[in-house]
């Protein structure tokens, strides 16, 4: 027997060990509690993350056939007469005026 157990009733030492005992399962009922609660978190999450993901696809999805439209378009713009290949290189020419800009004022910008 325990020492706190010695020169106790019987029934002492039981009402003791069963408050004890009542204690240990509160505590883990409390944590069984906390553990469901997070373990419902990360589900929650997880299906948040999926559906993002799988907007995320279609999204690329859509993007990748306009931009296969696109290339298609230029293909053949390209491969036709004289004219069209001037006009061509005048709006590549152009594009790329237009990015060196934007990126010169986007450096001063963040100086």
């Amino acid at each position: 027997m325990a020492d706190w157990a010695r020169g106790q009733s019987p029934g002492a030492v039981e009402d003791i060990l069963d408050r004890e005992n009542k204690r240990m399962a509160d505590s883990l009922a409390s944590k069984v509690t906390r553990l469901k609660s997070l373990a419902l978190d990360i589900d929650r999450d997880a299906e948040d993350q999926s559906r993002y993901l799988d907007g995320m696809d279609s999204d690329f999805s859509s993007m990748t056939s306009l931009l296969t439209g696109s290339v298609k378009r230029f293909s053949t713009m390209a491969r036709s007469g004289r004219d069209n290949r001037k006009l061509l290189c005048g709006v590549a020419v152009g594009l790329i005026v237009v990015f060196f800009i934007l990126s010169y004022f986007l450096s001063r910008t963040r100086t």
